[in-house]
């Protein structure tokens, strides 16, 4: 019968086309229903994707800028064409959501561009610019995202006074550039355009940078980012930021307005529930959240929940992960997330990257560890790089020698990261990490040397 499905997937970010790509490889009948008129969610289209192709554009420009000399490379009076970045990126996306396209048609998924929402037990209803589709699921899967928070006081207009969204397309460079929020998304974006000339000015409400982050990596990650020319304000409390003519007046608590020509609100993201019809099958929320149990079920029969809508890290290969143990738990009965082991990077210079328990979550809960540090000042590749800032640490388990966490600040952290997630995920020591060649001249081999730290025993340090 038309319309009927065994998985009806609702959202085509990374964990909604993730599931129905993987589904569909299992051999059900799928469909995917998005909102947008193109695939790939939010990171895709306006998040990750452009985000690092403007971090890369704009790093590029303040090295030709900064430090090309440095190396024999005279670049004269540099000059920013910020319309032909812009095109680049936009370029880089409509290649890769085009290529989600392509993978639902080789594996026969189909396709709905509509509103979706859940109106009844396996019943799934798609409102687009024809009209309205009723869609039968033997199983419903939410995999909606997640949305930018709102701050009171803070009257975002998409123009003065923006959300992340609109800061991936400025039409030209602010000359004053408030950023509200001193986490990874306005930390990046921050980066991005104080690379590119703006005067840029963080407002955190807490007491550090990169909350939830190794605080002595965040520490260091401050002082490098000052250095180059990016403004903190901390234990800042944002009352109102309002447009007034061409600009924004951002008031504070004890301080004097600031006045800024765009102001970005990155306060966090919320997870995208609303009008899904949730409450219509007795899916209860917790503040937005959908609670989850084994294997994802939301606790009403045949309906299942993964990424940013779920508690836990709001990260795209979170989400990822998620929807194939989701589907694979569906149709083999068994499928699994080491919720341990699930690195994050913030795409800055230098990157900072973590996976595991954090020294500070260690010292909290009186763990008995030990660690090694290793800076990139002492690492070969890194002085040839000219990337010297920066350093690795490594966490063990004092009795067990377990790898616990490893936190690090560098060049192409995001990189070295990963085989410091498959060695938490495999339970490896840090003798593991020490004891495994490395090629060299790397950067990957101060992981290494820092594993060796752990007892003392670094070898270029």
């Amino acid at each position: 019968m038309a319309n009927q499905y065994d998985l009806v997937v609702i959202g085509a970010g990374p964990g909604g086309y993730t599931a129905a790509i993987r589904a569909a490889q299992l051999g059900l009948n799928v469909a995917c229903v998005e909102k947008e008129q193109a695939l790939g969610g939010t990171c895709l289209r306006i998040g990750c994707i452009p985000s690092k192709a403007l971090l890369q554009s704009s790093q590029l420009f303040w090295e030709a800028k900064k430090n090309f000399a440095q190396h024999g490379i005279q670049c004269g009076d540099v000059k920013l064409d910020l319309a032909t970045m812009l095109k680049r990126k936009e370029s880089i996306v409509r290649t890769l959501t085009g290529g989600v396209d392509f993978l639902f048609k080789k594996n026969k998924v189909t396709k709905y561009l509509g509103t979706a929402q859940i109106v009844g037990k396996n019943r799934v209803n798609v409102q687009d610019r024809n009209g309205t589709v009723e869609l039968q699921a033997k199983n419903i899967l939410i995999a909606t995202g997640s949305v930018p928070a709102p701050l009171a006081g803070v009257e975002v207009d998409g123009e003065v006074v923006t959300t992340s969204t609109e800061a991936l397309s400025y039409s030209s460079v602010p000359k004053n550039f408030v950023v509200i929020g001193a986490g990874y998304i306005g930390l990046e974006l921050g980066s991005v355009w104080n690379r590119l000339g703006a005067k840029v000015t963080v407002l955190e409400y807490l007491d550090r940078i990169l909350p939830g982050l190794d605080s002595e990596m965040s520490a260091e990650a401050q002082k490098i980012f000052t250095a180059q020319g990016m403004e903190f304000r901390l234990k800042t409390k944002v009352l109102s930021a309002k447009r007034k003519g061409d600009q924004a007046i951002v008031q504070c608590e004890g301080a004097e307005p600031i006045i800024a020509d765009k102001v970005l609100l990155a306060a966090g993201r919320r997870p995208n529930t609303q009008g899904l019809g949730l409450e219509k099958v007795g899916i209860e929320l917790t503040k937005g959240f959908i609670s989850v149990g084994s294997n994802f079920a939301t606790g009403v029969p045949d309906i299942f929940a993964i990424g940013d809508v779920i508690y836990g890290p709001m990260l795209a290969h979170k989400a990822e992960e998620e929807a194939i143990a989701c589907v694979e738990a569906l149709v083999m009965g068994f499928g699994h997330v080491n919720y341990d082991a699930i690195p994050s990077v913030v795409y800055t210079h230098p990157q900072i990257a973590s996976v595991g328990q954090t020294e500070d979550q260690l010292k909290a809960a009186g763990a008995d560890y030990k660690k090694g540090v290793f800076p990139f000042k002492a690492n070969a590749r890194a002085m040839t790089l000219g990337a010297t800032h920066g350093k690795v640490k490594v966490l063990a388990d004092r009795k067990t020698d377990r790898v616990l966490g490893v936190h690090i600040i560098g060049e192409h952290a995001d990189d070295i990261i990963n085989e410091a997630a498959a060695a938490v995920a495999f339970c490896a020591s840090s003798e593991d990490l020490a004891r495994t060649c490395h090629a060299h001249p790397t950067l990957g081999e101060a992981l290494k040397e820092a594993a060796m730290a752990v007892d003392n025993r670094a070898i270029n340090m």
